[in-house]
C-alpha cells in the first residue's frame, strides 16, 4: 500500500512540475484574445444598416458604423436615428443644400457641420431632451418631435422594422 501511495505522489508531483513547462496555455490565450478583438470589429448591426442604407442609395450608408457607435454611446436603439432620417428625408436624399439635416431638425432649417455632427447631436438630444425627460417611447417622442402628426411614430417604427426585423422596443428607457 505504501508503494502504491508513493507512486501516486510521485506521479502527481511529476504532473504538476511538468505542467508549468507546457506553453500551450500561452498560445490559447493569445489566439482567444485575437479572436475576441476581431469579433468586436465586426458588429453585425453595422453591416445590416450599411446594406439597408446602400439599398436606398443613401448618402448616410458610409456612416452606418457611426450611427451604431453613437446609439450605443447614448443607449438608444441603433435603428432609431436612421429610421427618423427615412421618415424625414428619405434617408438623407431630400435635405436642404449643405445642411446635413436628414432628420427634419427645426423643420429643416437647422444646418449641421457634417453627417457625424448631425448623428451625434440628434442622438444626444433624443437621449437627454426626450427620453430622459419623460418621452421614453417612440409615440411620446413623436408628440414633441413631430407635432401634430399622428403618423410619424408609426412610420419611424416601420423603418426600424425594415432595417432589422427585431421587435421595436416601445420603451427606450435606459
Amino acid at each position: 500500500m505504501i508503494k502504491i501511495f508513493s507512486v501516486f505522489i510521485v506521479s502527481v508531483l511529476m504532473f504538476i512540475l511538468s505542467a508549468s513547462k507546457v506553453s500551450a496555455e500561452v498560445y490559447v490565450a493569445e489566439a482567444s484574445a485575437t479572436l475576441k478583438k476581431s469579433q468586436a470589429n465586426s458588429d453585425y448591426r453595422v453591416k445590416v444598416l450599411k446594406a439597408y442604407l446602400s439599398k436606398h442609395n443613401s448618402p448616410l450608408a458610409d456612416y452606418a458604423g457611426y450611427f451604431v457607435e453613437t446609439a450605443d454611446k447614448y443607449n438608444i436603439d441603433w435603428r432609431l436615428v436612421p429610421a427618423i432620417s427615412g421618415v424625414e428625408s428619405t434617408f438623407g436624399k431630400r435635405i436642404p443644400a449643405n445642411s446635413f439635416n436628414a432628420y427634419g431638425w427645426a423643420n429643416g432649417a437647422y444646418k449641421f457641420k457634417s453627417w457625424e455632427d448631425s448623428i451625434e447631436i440628434v442622438s444626444k438630444t433624443l437621449r437627454e431632451k426626450y427620453i430622459d425627460r419623460g418621452a421614453p417611447s417612440i409615440a411620446k417622442i413623436a408628440r414633441r418631435y413631430a407635432p401634430p402628426s399622428s403618423t410619424w411614430a408609426g412610420k419611424v417604427k416601420f423603418f426600424m422594422r425594415k432595417i432589422e426585423p427585431l421587435p421595436v422596443a416601445f420603451t427606450l428607457e435606459g
